[in-house]
């Protein structure tokens, strides 16, 4: 990549604009031709699967001897299953609805004039994004799904794996009619690029950081155009009084333990005094056998052996490892104020009996996704029935939750009349 100012600029903006040509193209394309991309990709990935470990191992070598954490390390690798994965999700992405042209609303005026509205692409997305080359993957399928161009700038971390798999990716768009400038790549040599790029507002539509804290405030703060973010998955896992204590058990520990190093891992576990002395003894000892270090509350730390006395920080810590917060909380209420207070308004839980008390408790925590006798681990755009997602939001405004192909489009209004004029 050039790295003189003038020239990275011209690069930049040479590159939204082709993206934002290929978008136009893509807007009007029918959805058998973006499905049979993804299909004939999704197979690409698999014939290509040793080519794009090969390049994994050159990106997880790097990584190791930078001293990554064990969590990055985690997200960064790949193995044959997860490349099989990547490869079902695009599939999984073909066969979902195309959102664009669905007609949202229609109505007729008294003067004979029809109101359609009708879903359309948002244009060109700026993905920026660190060290899961699986996400290169799903981005691409989302974005070309829903009509829209991506413009992708991943982690140096990630560099050599997410550049395996776009070439896979533009082989396919060649025989499938796709524009090639459909999906590009930006070589991460330069950060500059991406203050360039968040500057193209006039050429791009939407800028979604995923990744770390300082990245999606740094995207948030630099952006000329909107942003779909989330900045922490401090998420919680509250324990009622009329919880049934198995169910309680086995969320709690799968909410934490099932793979930490995630935005919708359990970080916060609260539990009614009422329980409390039934549960938490349980859920510290399987979670200590699990290797979990425990920060906990006072009232929480006479139950059990081994635990270390909570900070006001640990309560707003998103862990991402094997570390967790516990509190005994004395009602319902205050097990929401407390959530509100500290969270994230990313994924929260409560395990109860007792329909009144979830009803309260969805109705009172203010989050993109609230799970009654469910794990925290179910937000997600795949499980949730959305194919692979960009990421989640806890903004309200334009989307929150998983964004799937729908979140990435706008509409418009199109009136058909037959001569009307106004009076």
């Amino acid at each position: 990549m050039p790295t003189d100012v003038d020239v990275l600029t011209r690069y930049c903006r040479a590159t939204a604009e082709q993206a934002r040509a290929a978008a136009a193209v893509l807007s009007q394309l029918p959805r058998s031709a973006k499905d049979e991309w993804l299909r004939r990709s999704a197979r690409e990935l698999r014939d290509g699967c040793d080519r794009i470990l090969r390049a994994n191992d050159r990106d997880l070598q790097s990584a190791r001897a930078e001293g990554l954490s064990a969590a990055s390390l985690d997200r960064l690798a790949l193995d044959p299953a997860r490349i099989e994965g990547i490869a079902q999700a695009m599939e999984s992405v073909a066969e979902l609805p195309d959102p664009v042209g669905e007609r949202i609303e229609s109505t007729i005026r008294p003067n004979g004039l029809r109101i359609e509205k009708i879903r359309v692409p948002l244009g060109v997305v700026f993905f920026i994004y660190e060290s899961r080359p699986n996400v290169t993957a799903d981005a691409a399928a989302i974005c070309v799904k829903s009509g829209n161009a991506v413009i992708l700038r991943c982690g140096k971390e990630a560099a050599h794996t997410s550049r395996a798999i776009v070439e896979v990716l533009h082989a396919s768009a060649a025989s499938t009619g796709i524009p090639a400038h459909a999906v590009q790549l930006v070589e991460p040599s330069d950060r500059q690029a991406v203050r360039i790029f968040l500057r193209l507002n006039d050429l791009i539509d939407l800028a979604i950081p995923r990744g770390g804290e300082g990245l999606i405030r740094a995207v948030a703060e630099e952006a000329r155009m909107p942003v779909i973010k989330h900045f922490t998955g401090n998420c919680h896992v509250y324990v009622d009084r009329a919880a049934d204590v198995p169910m309680a058990l086995e969320l709690a520990v799968n909410s934490k333990c099932q793979r930490m190093g995630v935005c919708n891992a359990c970080e916060s576990l609260l539990v009614h005094r009422d329980l409390a002395s039934q549960f938490i003894p349980k859920v510290t000892q399987a979670l200590q056998a699990r290797g979990i270090e425990i920060r906990a509350d006072q009232d929480s730390l006479r139950l059990f052996d081994g635990g270390q006395p909570a900070s006001e920080e640990d309560y707003y810590q998103e862990f991402l490892g094997p570390i967790v917060s516990l509190k005994t909380v004395a009602t319902l209420d205050e097990a929401i104020d407390h959530i509100n207070r500290y969270g994230s308004h990313h994924t929260d839980a409560i395990v109860t009996s007792d329909e009144q008390a979830a009803d309260r408790f969805a109705a009172g925590v203010d989050s993109a996704a609230v799970m009654i006798n469910a794990s925290t681990r179910f937000h997600d755009g795949g499980e949730f029935g959305l194919g692979a997602e960009i990421g989640i939001s806890t903004d309200k405004f334009h989307a929150r939750g998983p964004c799937g192909l729908r979140e990435l489009t706008s509409y418009k209004y199109v009136c058909r009349g037959q001569g009307q004029v106004r009076n």
